[in-house]
């Protein structure tokens, strides 16, 4: 149990890039303020748990995405996903900015999300769903389904689904 006492859960079911930031960020942060800290991941969010990450963003369905360039931002209409090249180019363009900021890789925040002591739960139906073998899979992670899930939600102060 934390020295404060209080819990943190969060759903990931997110796997691109973009959407790997905030659980990670967050279950980091929250563990530094001695939360304890569960991250369930299931169905799509069970990808980051690979050991071999290819992570990639979307412009489509993206409507609020804006990159920074030549001191301004420019908005990728989401018809942009459409056009071939389009993801790969916007996936370029993140990994540049995320280089240039100095940001923290995915891989760098799960590390520290398990040295933290962050508890991360991989959802075994969606391994069965999608056949993934626990051998493609980052070590230190537990295997469980949704009611392993719910017992640690229902004790935690905060509850997020990513």
């Amino acid at each position: 149990m934390a020295v404060n006492g209080k819990s943190m859960s969060i759903i990931v079911t997110k796997g691109s890039l973009d959407w790997a930031y905030p659980p990670f960020i967050l279950a980091t942060t929250a563990a530094a303020m001695d939360l304890d800290v569960t991250l369930f991941f299931t169905f799509y969010g069970l990808t980051l748990l690979k050991k071999k990450l290819d992570l990639k963003v979307t412009t489509l369905g993206n409507a609020a995405m804006e990159m920074p360039m030549m001191g301004g931002h420019m908005a990728m209409p989401n018809l942009m996903g459409a056009l071939p090249g389009m993801d790969a180019m916007a996936t370029a363009m993140m990994k540049d900015l995320i280089k240039k900021k100095g940001v923290a890789s995915i891989e760098d925040l799960r590390d520290a999300a398990a040295d933290c002591g962050v508890r991360m739960i991989a959802c075994q139906m969606t391994m069965d769903l999608f056949e993934y073998n626990q051998a493609d899979m980052i070590g230190g992670i537990e295997y469980a389904g949704a009611a392993t899930y719910i017992e640690t939600a229902t004790q935690c102060d905060i509850n997020l689904f990513i």
